[in-house]
């Protein structure tokens, strides 16, 4: 059901992240003394306080249709006390505050298809331009190579076993409109 009064855009950059943020989250911010990797796709955080949260991290394509965000956001009402957030490379990290969350939500996102991996020494999801979604010039359409690529990485991504982190990008022609490399 829309909103009576809905929210405004906001044409001046990114919106304050401290209201959308997992409240161990938000309590801790610039307080974290400690974190670790204890398996691919999963990182831990202590603060200062002791103060606990673990965040999993998820592949998804880059342009989701309304089912599969429909999807996302049910597993994470359902295993991830309705705490998610989208990385710059289209990964989707859940936030929980109790580590016994953490293998039910590896589980839930896994049977949804979704590849948990994409940190410490893997390679990322590829960031790429819209392609022929949005433009009506490309040379070439990234979305497709992106995928083509992804396949074949895929052990990459869900395993930590390269050498340093990898991180790569596409585009569709010289312009290169989104997909600049970080």
């Amino acid at each position: 059901m829309a909103q009576a009064n809905p929210r405004r855009p906001v044409e001046y950059g990114a919106l304050d992240p401290m209201p959308y943020m997992h409240p161990v989250m938000k309590k801790n911010y610039g307080k974290w003394v400690f974190h670790s990797h204890p398996k691919p796709g999963v990182l831990y955080h202590r603060a200062e306080g002791g103060d606990e949260i673990w965040t999993v991290k998820a592949g998804t394509q880059r342009q989701l249709d309304v089912f599969t965000i429909r999807k996302l956001c049910d597993i994470a009402d359902r295993c991830a006390e309705g705490h998610v957030r989208f990385t710059a490379r289209s990964n989707i990290e859940f936030m929980v505050a109790d580590q016994n969350k953490v293998e039910p939500l590896i589980h839930a996102l896994s049977e949804a298809g979704f590849p948990i991996g994409g940190t410490a020494n893997s390679v990322s999801m590829i960031a790429h331009t819209q392609g022929w979604l949005h433009c009506d010039i490309p040379g070439t359409d990234a979305s497709g190579v992106t995928k083509a690529l992804m396949d074949e990485l895929y052990d990459e991504f869900v395993k930590c076993e390269m050498p340093n982190r990898v991180k790569l990008s596409t585009s569709c022609c010289e312009i290169n409109c989104g997909g600049q490399a970080d």
